[in-house]
């Protein structure tokens, strides 16, 4: 069995910032790309950023140079350092992991989700 367990998330006023963290826990092989999503009320999850195992990067376009995605392998961790929040940056923020079987299968796994809230 493996766990995402997710910290980081609250209140925070426009213009200041947070950090996420994701640790992954259990039965682990290897871990191949991590990343982090978010849904809005009334609006799709979406991405927010990804990385792999090797360390490249990829971001949504509303939060290029404010977020910065990076992991730690050695402890199953990926970050999420979020500056400049704004308040359409409101929403759950849930972390996903891409997981690599030693028979040779895949799985992607989820957390359960943690709530940020920026206010004007």
């Amino acid at each position: 069995q493996v766990q995402l367990v997710e910290s980081g998330g609250g209140l925070v006023q426009a213009g200041g910032s947070l950090r996420l963290s994701c640790a992954a826990s259990g039965s682990i092989f290897r871990i191949n790309d991590m990343g982090w999503y978010r849904q809005a009320p009334g609006k799709q999850r979406e991405l927010v950023a990804t990385i792999t195992s090797g360390g490249n990067t990829d971001y949504a376009d509303s939060v290029k140079v404010r977020f910065t995605i990076s992991r730690d392998n050695a402890k199953n961790t990926v970050y999420l350092q979020m500056n400049s929040l704004k308040p359409e940056d409101t929403a759950v923020y849930y972390c996903n992991a891409v997981l690599s079987f030693s028979y040779g299968g895949f799985k992607g796994y989820w957390g359960q989700g943690t709530q940020v809230t920026v206010s004007s």
